[in-house]
Formats: structure tokens, sequence, C-alpha cells
């Protein structure tokens, strides 16, 4: 399943925040981390938390576009739109 995910990095906290809509009505999930945006350690956090909260390994989850911007597209291997819903609720 690929994921659509807009970061804000330095947030505070690593929390997800629920989900948004780009201008064209696509959604995305809202996270914070509190890695800075420097060297990837916003990106790994990122990976981190979402591993930690689908309960997958960190290898079963990849970015796949997106690696320098906000809105990044990450693949997550052999999770079902259920484990999505159940952890941050359905996407509108």
């Amino acid at each position: 399943m690929r994921l659509a995910v807009r970061l804000t990095p330095k947030g505070g906290r690593d929390a997800a925040d629920g989900w948004g809509q780009d201008a064209e009505g696509r959604a995305y999930l809202k996270v914070r981390v509190s890695a800075p945006p420097v060297d990837g350690a916003a990106n790994g956090a990122l990976i981190a938390f979402l591993a930690k909260t689908f309960r997958r390994p960190r290898s079963s989850l990849k970015i796949v576009s997106g690696e320098t911007a906000r809105l990044k597209l990450v693949e997550i291997a052999d999770l079902a739109e259920e484990d999505l819903a159940a952890a941050f609720g359905s996407p509108p």
C-alpha cells in the first residue's frame, strides 16, 4: 500500500494530526516529528513512527517519492486498508 504523508519536522513530538486533502481532493496523513530536516533525520523519524504504529519492521517501509519535500509517498509492505483505518481512522 502507498500512503501520502505531509511531514512537519521539528514538530515538538512524534504524532499523527489526522487527515488532510490537497487542492485536487487527494487525502494525505498529517504527521509531525521532533527530528529536524537535516541529513534525513526527519525521514528516519517518520519511518520509525509509522513502523511502530503499524507494528512492522522498518525495512518494510520505504519513501518512494518526496524524499526532500513535505509531501511524501510511503510504500508499506503488506498493509491493509483496515490496518490504516484502525491506526488513523478512515481517510476522507
